[in-house]
């Protein structure tokens, strides 16, 4: 180990820029973000990618017309996520 490092040619940011991704600051819930660490943990992905995931779904759905069947399918996965508590 050096004892001192020059860092005058150092650059500020990402070391190595991901192509097609924008690097952004986002609040979210608390309880959200645990939630996503913990499912990423569980599945073996990162929560990042499961965030990203989720938000991809989210926008293809905003463009599928909301059917009887559609609506259906909606209220089963929300009521799947209460297990036992109904």
């Amino acid at each position: 180990m050096e004892k001192e490092y020059d860092f005058s040619k150092g650059k500020r940011g990402t070391v190595v820029q991901q192509p097609g991704k924008t690097r952004i600051t986002i609040y979210l819930d608390n309880d959200i973000l645990d939630a996503f660490r913990a499912k990423a943990e569980s599945s073996g992905q990162g929560y990042q990618t499961l965030i990203n995931n989720a938000l991809r779904k989210e926008v293809a759905l905003a463009d599928v017309p909301l059917t009887e069947s559609r609506l259906r399918e909606v209220i089963r996965e929300e009521l799947s996520g209460y297990g036992d508590h109904l």
